[in-house]
């Protein structure tokens, strides 16, 4: 009996140190294989994230030119005051910024009310495809050179719906600075903003270059 119980005990002790070879030489050569298996995850990870939210083309990461997006940025809202200002502005009465004021109405609209001074005019109920057309067949439609991409826009029409389209289509066709006069021109005409008169257009769906824009309509 006690040559039967060494024995067993030999045996479990023996079960006990093979084991643990076999435990050490499992894990021991998969991290030694792969030492920084988490790291490498949580980079591949973020890579994934970066790649997913950078909408460029691999020619425009290559070279760095980023083309703008509609949801990079919010449009800046402009209040009377602030308009009013940059009207000073545009005319020459200052050196800061210069910010070109489109009227989106029809040009019948600026015959009928007028437009804020210096203002361009760019229907854009009846003319949607303005911005994104080539610049030849803009000045064949309007008689006047397009703004380029990286002059600053502020829109207006009647009540702001308009002006909140056309800007979205503007930056849409890449323009970078798309801002809005949300009161446009029912604001300016209620505070006394000083209007430009308009002649009557031969082609009331023509727009003209110096003035602004607009269409019969609530908007």
């Amino acid at each position: 009996m006690a040559s039967r119980r060494i024995t067993t005990s030999a045996a479990r002790h023996l079960l006990r140190s093979s084991a643990r070879p076999v435990i050490r030489n499992t894990a021991g050569p998969f991290l030694r294989a792969h030492p920084t298996t988490p790291i490498r995850a949580a980079q591949q990870q973020l890579r994934f994230r970066h790649d997913e939210s950078d909408s460029r083309t691999p020619t425009e990461r290559e070279h760095g030119d980023v083309i703008p997006n509609a949801d990079d940025k919010p449009n800046r809202m402009w209040s009377f005051e602030e308009v009013k200002r940059q009207v000073e502005i545009n005319q020459g009465l200052s050196d800061e910024k210069k910010v070109t004021i489109v009227d989106v109405r029809e040009p019948l609209e600026l015959w009928e009310h007028g437009c804020i001074p210096g203002a361009i005019n760019i229907p854009i109920t009846s003319a949607v495809q303005s911005f994104h057309i080539s610049d030849e067949d803009f000045i064949d439609l309007y008689g006047f050179a397009r703004p380029s991409v990286h002059t600053p826009l502020l829109f207006y029409c009647k009540a702001g719906v308009r002006a909140r389209g056309a800007a979205g289509l503007a930056k849409n066709a890449g323009w970078r600075s798309t801002d809005e006069y949300p009161g446009s021109w029912l604001d300016w005409e209620k505070n006394g903003g000083p209007v430009e008169k308009v002649p009557r257009p031969d082609d009331p769906y023509r727009p003209r270059s110096t003035e602004g824009g607009g269409k019969n309509g609530d908007e």
